[in-house]
């Protein structure tokens, strides 16, 4: 559910918890505002036009602080009149944050906490059953394990290795070392010193 408000001689579009800067309110930080210059507000499909204002809609929001905007230069400037007058502006506003749309009794805020519990709730009845699920499949496998232990023979073969290396490997390490003496070392040969020119 959204709404159109006017304040400030400008229009807003709103919703629950959107944080907008309006023209400056007598107001402080901190308090409950109500702004019931509700141009439109829609939910949906249905919408309510007001002419001009929307009866039954009141807007609620927070005041979150009071503060200024972003500095706006104003230049002015003559060609050959040497002419050149540069002012600087930051305007007063008013920080708030939505907190309800109502209409004829209907509260935006509300339909969002109930959707929020319901997801909420959704979320934990499907942690639960993938919870249960988890159980269920580790008591199978605790059982296959059983089983298929009871099963194989209880001394195996070991396998044949796959790779060149791994047989390699597993030869070494089944035949000691040869009984022919390796052969010696050849010494290294020297290099012939440089020739000076």
């Amino acid at each position: 559910m959204y709404a159109v408000i006017e304040t400030g001689g400008k229009q807003y579009r709103v919703e629950v918890g959107t944080e907008l800067a309006v023209e400056l309110l007598d107001v402080e930080a901190g308090e409950e505002i109500t702004l019931d210059r509700v141009l439109l507000v829609a939910d949906g499909d249905e919408a309510a036009i007001g002419r001009p204002v929307v009866d039954g809609a009141v807007v609620s929001a927070t005041v979150l602080r009071n503060d200024r905007a972003a500095k706006v230069i104003s230049f002015k400037y003559k060609p050959k009149a040497r002419r050149r007058v540069k002012k600087g502006h930051r305007q007063e506003q008013t920080v708030l944050r939505i907190t309800d749309v109502t209409l004829n009794g209907r509260s935006a805020a509300e339909e969002a906490r109930r959707a929020a519990e319901a997801k909420r709730t959704e979320r934990q009845r499907l942690e639960e059953a993938a919870a249960a699920q988890a159980a269920a499949d580790a008591a199978l496998a605790a059982t296959l394990a059983a089983k298929t232990a009871a099963e194989a023979p209880e001394a195996e073969a070991p396998k044949k290795p796959r790779t060149r290396a791994a047989r390699a490997e597993a030869s070494a390490v089944e035949a000691p070392a040869a009984e022919a003496p390796a052969a010696p070392a050849r010494p290294k040969r020297a290099r012939a010193p440089k020739k000076e020119d």
